[in-house]
């Protein structure tokens, strides 16, 4: 029972790296004001890292038996650059919290590799959330 558990941990966390590759492709396009061109390049650069995360998850995913799925989860739009980081930061900590869980249930399975592998995805995850955390901090 606690692999189906961990598979189904890891594909709702599938679905969230997808929506964030979507969500930071989305916000580096339309992302406007005086900090444009800093913020677009703070979105573009997070989307390797997470389709990183993305493709160990399916595999993983596959390798445990499971089927990893297609759907991303749905995106926030905003009507400013505060509300696109505010955003931002909302989903890294839902990251967070999924990655401990997940490593939590991958240690009860007895997956050390996928446990090891999500504890460096969280301090990514933790990483990203504080840099986006430095960057609310500036005026608006």
């Amino acid at each position: 029972m606690s692999k189906e558990a961990l598979v189904a941990a890891m594909n709702a966390q599938l679905s969230a790296e997808y929506q964030a590759v979507i969500q930071y492709l989305q916000y580096a396009s339309v992302v406007t004001g005086p900090h444009r061109p800093e913020l677009a390049n703070f979105f573009r650069s997070e989307i390797a890292g997470e389709i990183v995360h993305a493709q160990y998850l399916a595999d993983k995913i596959a390798a445990l038996g499971g089927e990893p799925t297609t759907d991303a989860a749905p995106v926030k739009h905003a009507k400013d650059a505060k509300e696109l980081l505010e955003n931002v930061l909302e989903a890294e900590i839902k990251a967070i919290e999924a990655y401990k869980n997940i490593i939590a249930l991958a240690e009860e399975a007895g997956e050390i590799g996928i446990r090891v592998q999500m504890e460096n995805f969280l301090m990514d995850e933790t990483g990203h959330r504080d840099e986006t955390m430095k960057i609310l901090q500036g005026r608006w």
